[in-house]
């Protein structure tokens, strides 16, 4: 399963954008008729605009299970920001829920999908900005305890045997905004190079939060590094939008590992 469409913030519960994102997945299907169940979709977080909304999650869901039903056969996620709260303040109480609700049960992160030979390893870019002293904001930050597990998952024998391997988390690694960063990138960075040194590729980094749809390749020495933008074009609050480099774009790319990264494309749904 070498073919990945990779989107992000969805914010489901935004005006009509749950509709608007069942378009999307329409679209795809028509596009990709007859060839659905050959690609992994890959959601890099914000499924729904504000977690303490009670019918955000199980909105998000139907959303998630139509993808399934035409046709796709595996969706992974992640949460972002908005996932665990209204995006500038998170709580602890969503984790769980998250998981229950998006997985069916209770996992850890880093999260693990192998799929036909391709290590899909997913992170929580929330798991430490969720404490009484840094939960406001929109920043993220993996943690020490989830860095150090990724290490050991990337060093396992199952992990550098397979063919690729693809992280995905919702947080900007590379691109620093004040009040909206990856607060521990230069840690991921670290753990990344170790296992690059090793001569075990990591063949892609999936994320989102920034809604700006750009291509960072290269970076770390990864050949694929990709923020999807926001699949359903979530505009940005007015004191920011003005700004024409913080253009909101829709970067849903669809990927094949087996060719080399400028063969990646856009996809535009509407």
């Amino acid at each position: 399963m070498k073919k990945i469409i990779h989107m992000s913030d969805v914010h489901i519960g935004y005006k009509d954008f749950k509709q608007k994102f069942i378009g999307i997945i329409d679209c795809l299907k028509k596009e990709f008729s007859g060839k659905l169940s050959q690609y992994v979709v890959i959601i890099t977080g914000d499924l729904v605009q504000n977690a303490n909304k009670k019918e955000s999650y199980p909105d998000a869901k139907e959303a998630l299970d139509y993808f399934r039903q035409v046709g796709f056969r595996h969706v992974l996620v992640v949460p972002g920001n908005h996932d665990y709260g209204t995006g500038n303040r998170g709580k602890k109480k969503f984790v769980d829920l998250f998981k229950r609700t998006f997985y069916g049960k209770v996992v850890a992160y880093p999260k693990v999908d192998i799929i036909d030979n391709i290590a899909f390893i997913g992170l929580d870019s929330m798991a430490q900005e969720l404490n009484w002293y840094n939960e406001l904001w929109a920043q993220g930050q993996l943690g020490k305890k989830q860095i150090s597990e990724l290490e050991n998952i990337l060093n396992q024998d199952k992990i550098k045997s397979c063919l690729k391997r693809v992280i995905y988390l919702h947080h900007h690694p590379f691109k620093w905004r004040p009040l909206h960063e990856l607060k521990d990138s230069r840690k991921l960075h670290k753990v990344l190079k170790k296992i690059i040194d090793q001569n075990v590729s990591i063949d892609a980094m999936l994320f989102g939060h920034n809604h700006e749809g750009k291509s960072h390749n290269g970076k770390w020495g990864i050949p694929r590094c990709y923020d999807a933008g926001t699949v359903t074009l979530k505009p940005r609050p007015r004191y920011v939008d003005w700004a024409p480099w913080f253009k909101v774009k829709a970067s849903t790319r669809i990927i094949d590992l087996d060719e080399n990264p400028e063969t990646d494309r856009i996809v535009f749904c509407e």
